[in-house]
């Protein structure tokens, strides 16, 4: 039953980490309702590295076509490099404002009284409902190429709702990039090109909190692996949905989840 739980815990970090509905605040959600004697810090901080690691293996082309290019862009000048050299200067730049709002809130702890309040999470996944609905309908028009500094940064102050407990950061940099009239897919793979360097820095800040227990190191390997190829399998098939324009399911998940957590947890 101990090894179920872990593998219970990777499934749901893997489905719901790349979706817009807050893997953290799910984690927490069930938490609450199983009741359980986990070390939660510890086992999202291992999947969440399975998670990455599916991410990076999804977008393992896109990722190489831009460090390549870049690096090619600054030795060699050549002008067909240089669209990669931009996007990867505008992933940095993305990165900016969350990954200064993060500092600040690890080290003025400024969600140790509500990050483990599950009313929290409830409230926080109807405003992700809200923002949700509010670009059902947007399909943008700016391609990769079409990126600018402004879009990076507002789609980067949008990452900053994130870091608020049960606040998807996908779904915050999706609608982001989608006000900021990005399309569909452009704003997706954008939205997970800043997921790999701020989890990257996320997870090097939560490092100290893990605490490992030898006795359940088959236990962490099992949730890593089950919340990786969960991860792969549903980013997968959200950017279908995306493209698609269906977002509205996820909206009305969040608003009913939302409201029985606030009013039943």
């Amino acid at each position: 039953m101990e090894l179920l739980k872990y593998i219970f815990l990777g499934f749901i970090q893997g489905f719901t980490e790349t979706i817009p509905v807050s893997s953290s605040g799910h984690l927490m959600i069930f938490k609450t309702l199983m009741d359980v004697k986990v070390d939660f810090d510890t086992i999202a901080i291992l999947t969440n590295f399975g998670s990455l690691i599916a991410i990076i293996i999804l977008f393992r082309n896109d990722i190489m076509d831009i460090i390549s290019g870049f690096f090619k862009y600054i030795g060699t000048k050549d002008r067909k490099y240089k669209s990669e050299f931009r996007y990867a200067w505008l992933i940095v730049i993305g990165c900016i404002p969350a990954g200064l709002a993060g500092l600040i809130v690890s080290k003025l702890d400024l969600f140790d009284k509500i990050e483990d309040n599950v009313k929290i999470v409830g409230l926080s996944l109807m405003i992700t409902a809200i923002l949700l609905y509010l670009i059902r309908n947007f399909k943008g028009h700016k391609k990769d190429e079409d990126l600018t500094i402004k879009d990076a940064l507002a789609v980067g102050c949008f990452q900053i709702l994130g870091l608020f407990p049960g606040i998807s950061r996908s779904g915050s940099t999706i609608v982001g990039g989608m006000f900021s009239d990005l399309k569909r897919d452009t704003a997706f793979k954008y939205s997970f090109m800043l997921y790999i360097p701020m989890s990257l820095a996320a997870m090097a800040l939560e490092i100290t909190k893990i605490n490992l227990d030898k006795s359940l190191i088959i236990h962490y390997v099992l949730a890593v692996v089950v919340a990786a190829i969960v991860t792969f399998l549903v980013t997968k098939w959200f950017r279908k949905i995306v493209n698609e324009g269906k977002l509205i399911y996820f909206s009305v998940y969040c608003f009913i989840v939302g409201i029985l957590v606030v009013i039943f947890l």
